[in-house]
């Protein structure tokens, strides 16, 4: 989230799309309310009248995996009616800017943006730049009225999304299309705010990051960005995935969103020149430029001693990809159902239920030699083997299950989707001989580490270098226990060295050896500093000699009555609630809205660190430099090496605006908006000539007439292993259903209870039928298309009896986002007959 859960309370529009808060966020809707209460409105845009939606003031249907024609339509309709919130448009996103006049987009080739390599499926973006002054710094044309600024190539790319072509794609009723475009445009106004609320319903398509892409340019088009109120809102789907994609969770991320290493990245050297972005305008803050003191400091964090800069701070023991490597989801299992792993650990997680084509995937599993299952209840991953259509005597994988302890039976901090870390405490001892994950790491690095050292191997630094100083050690200088407090020390990183700001008039301390560090403004880049995640450098720091979990923190004190809550837990960075909120107030640092500033310029009061006039106010600032227009002022978007608003990102694979793209299976034979049907750089897994039956796909095929889609219930948790062992989640949410509309089910002779069987071109499933006026066909280029919707939270596993149905997974296919490879799991096809 750029803003916080509480602050949805602050919006005067709440639009509510790819995401079903209400039954899969319950306490988020809180905060809906609190805002409904006085007097905001709530929109919702779902292809199923949810439970959000029986509390929206305007509902909009709208079939699976057209969102961006739908956001598109929304930009046109802001730019045709000049409700853009001009200032902030000009002043603080990149819309003045001058692109290549090489440029090309999607009206001009057929769906395609210029440097599009048919036989790579790859684009060549070198006429996605910037023209540049000869300073270094990109020209721009304040008035918007350049034919090569970013502005106006935005108008010629949406002029084609029309309301009846807009219409004909989502079979959203022109109507109901313009109320929304009018209700949420009127945020457009400095004392207004409008929040947008997203999950999976937007991610997991072939075009999922260019849907949140869309949204962006609606919000800063409209100012929402970094204000009360506004924001992108990621809803998370559990408690912690925030905080395990900070920590490195992705193949292709270190903690702290660094990237990791190529093979042909051969020193740290080449990898800070590779991964540092540069600017010369004096007024880009720039961070990034800062990921030499982050990198050298988590090398330091994780090889400590054995890190000196004569070894490079051990960065040849980094693990590194292969060129062009992807080790997404997708990729990996892919390779492992061709057979090119032998082990794998599957920890808290349950692929064969929760990863796309499911089928594949168990399948997938049969080829390994050994799998390890981490979890708290026997699944359909670990028993895998003995599931259906499976031959025990014929797979050879030997698995081995780890009892793991709860939540509630384990100490530590989760990162939600506030970015807010909050310290648990356990309340129980682990049941019989589970134990939390950090001890089962323990154990299994210490057996580990002792084999390198007896026997040796190919390559033993990056395991027997590492530090693991997280509590007493045995004779064998083995951890006895893990003391997760300090792992979250090691984390927030510590001072190595006394570190003196020597440029400071006169020197001044910034940070004594042996010291918690104070924040990430403190590290640096010699080997000086240790740091395990830089954004939650300050999240356990000290003062005054005494060590303060700032993640344990539980003040309700709320000034401003925002909803900042500043002294409950800790939100990375530095405490900050709202990020961008340079972006809430003008170029002199005045509040757009004075009713709920974020932050405000005080030009009266003494800086306590410069004691010199001038200081923000409100919650910590993006960085302490005067407002824009001020003598050292600095642009907004500090992560952004430009400082700007990215209205026109080039840096995505399939293009610097979002293009509406039909999902691989999809109801239609041609895509209206243009030639190209399907996203053109995704990574297709079958062709004819030599991919393999699991990954076919169906596309506009009298077989597979029906798109569905997959979503969560309230009764259940993700594939509901947690849940399902539970008796009365389970009578509350017994067996898999399949939701159709009264129109499909009179069509099929189908009644409410009756058994149906649901298939795709990838398996199928029995579940019981749902006939609901929550769906209702759509009317989709001249012709009728219906939809329906599955959970996919049940699996054969358990109940024993297998009453409670399969994975929705058999029927989704194999394929990916072109920049993420989350997999379509929210638009593809299927047919439906009565058992």
């Amino acid at each position: 989230m750029t803003n916080h859960w509480v602050d949805v309370k602050n919006a005067d529009v709440i639009l509510v799309m790819g995401s079903n808060p209400a039954e899969n966020h319950p306490i988020s809707m809180k905060w809906v309310m609190r805002a409904r209460e006085r007097g905001a409105k709530l929109i919702v845009v779902d292809p199923r009248f949810t439970r959000t939606a029986a509390k929206a003031d305007l509902y909009a249907p709208m079939r699976s995996g057209t969102d961006i024609a739908f956001l598109g339509g929304m930009i046109k309709y802001i730019l045709d009616n000049n409700l853009y919130f001009k200032q902030y448009v000009v002043d603080y996103t990149n819309s003045s800017f001058l692109v290549n006049p090489e440029f090309k987009g999607p009206g001009q080739l057929n769906g395609l943006f210029s440097g599009y390599d048919p036989k790579t499926r790859k684009y060549d973006k070198k006429t996605w730049s910037f023209q540049m002054e000869e300073n270094g710094i990109p020209k721009k044309d304040p008035s918007l009225r350049n034919p090569s600024c970013v502005f106006q190539l935005l108008k010629k790319h949406y002029s084609r999304y029309t309301l009846d072509k807009v219409s004909s794609i989502t079979g959203t009723p022109k109507e109901k299309l313009e109320e929304v475009y009018k209700l949420y445009a009127s945020t457009g106004k400095p004392d207004k705010a409008g929040t947008e609320l997203y999950a999976m319903g937007w991610t997991q398509h072939t075009i999922g990051t260019q849907n949140i892409r869309a949204m962006c340019i609606v919000q800063l088009l409209l100012g929402n960005i970094g204000i009360a109120g506004g924001g992108i809102n990621a809803l998370r789907g559990e408690s912690n995935v925030q905080g395990s994609t900070d920590h490195g969770l992705l193949f292709n991320i270190l903690p702290g969103y660094n990237p990791v290493p190529s093979a042909s990245i051969v020193d740290l050297k080449t990898y800070i020149d590779k991964f540092t972005p540069k600017t010369k305008d004096p007024k880009s803050v720039n961070w990034w430029g800062n990921r030499p003191k982050y990198i050298t400091s988590y090398l330091k964090a994780i090889y400590g001693k054995a890190a000196t800069k004569d070894n490079d701070f051990g960065y040849a023991w980094l693990p590194k990809l292969d060129e062009g490597m992807n080790g997404s989801w997708l990729v990996l299992f892919d390779q492992m159902f061709k057979g090119k792993f032998e082990g794998f650990f599957a920890w808290g997680q349950n692929p064969a239920c929760s990863g796309a084509n499911a089928n594949k995937t168990r399948k997938a599993l049969a080829k390994l030699k050994w799998m390890v299952n981490i979890n708290l209840f026997d699944n359909e991953t670990a028993s895998f083997w003995k599931g259906p259509d499976m031959k025990p005597a014929e797979i050879q994988t030997e698995v081995f299950f780890l009892p793991a302890a709860s939540s509630v039976e384990k100490e530590g901090s989760i990162t939600n989707s506030s970015r807010l870390a909050q310290w648990r405490y356990k309340a129980i001892e682990p049941v019989g001989q589970s134990m939390p994950d950090s001890e089962i790491m323990n154990e299994l690095y210490f057996r580990v580490k002792k084999l390198y050292q007896k026997q040796g191997g190919k390559f033993p630094a990056p395991v027997v270098n590492l530090t693991w100083d997280y509590g007493e050690k045995g004779p064998d200088g083995k951890i006895k226990h893990v003391d997760i407090s300090l792992v979250a020390r090691e984390i927030n990183g510590y001072y190595l060295e006394d570190i003196i700001d020597k440029k400071a008039t006169p020197p001044k301390q910034l940070g004594k050896k042996g010291v918690l560090c104070t924040n990430f403004v403190t590290l640096q880049a010699d080997g000086t500093t240790s740091c395990g995640n830089w954004i939650f450098s300050g999240s356990y720091t000290q003062k005054d000699g005494k060590v303060i979990n700032m993640m344990a923190r539980r003040g309700k004190d709320d000034p401003t009555g925002l909803g900042f809550f500043s002294g409950w837990a800790w939100a990375w960075p530095v405490n900050r609630r709202i990020i961008y909120n340079r972006a809430s107030v003008d170029p002199q640092g005045r509040p757009w809205d004075p009713k709920r500033a974020v932050i405000k310029w005080n030009a009266a009061k003494e800086d306590p660190n410069t004691k010199k006039p001038g200081v923000w106010e409100g919650d910590v600032p993006d960085g302490p430099a005067p407002p824009l227009a001020m003598e050292g002022g600095k642009y907004p978007f500090i992560m952004m090496a430009t400082g700007m608003g990215a209205i026109f990102g080039p840096g995505l694979a399939d293009g610097p605006f979002p293009e509406h793209y039909e999902a691989l299976e999809c109801p239609l034979e041609e895509n209206l908006m243009s030639k190209q049907r399907i996203n053109p750089t995704i990574k297709l897994f079958y062709d004819k000539a030599s991919g393999v039956p699991e990954d076919i796909y169906f596309s506009c095929d009298v077989r597979f007439p029906y798109v569905a889609t997959t979503y969560r219930v309230s009764e259940h948790w993700q594939t509901g292993v947690l849940t399902r062992h539970q008796p009365w989640q389970l009578e509350m949410q017994p067996q898999m259903f399949v939701e159709m509309s009264e129109e499909l089910a009179k069509e099929k002779g189908i009644r409410d209870g009756d058994k149906v069987t649901v298939s795709s071109g990838r398996g199928k499933l029995w579940a019981v039928a749902i006939v609901t006026d929550r769906f209702k066909p759509f009317k989709v280029a001249g012709s009728t298309v219906h939809q329906v919707g599955m959970p996919w939270c049940f699996g054969w596993q358990y109940p024993e009896d297998g009453s409670g149905g399969e994975s929705a997974n058999l029927l989704t296919p194999t394929i990916g986002d072109a920049n993420t490879m989350i997999p379509e799991s929210k638009a593809f096809m299927v047919n439906v007959e009565k058992a």
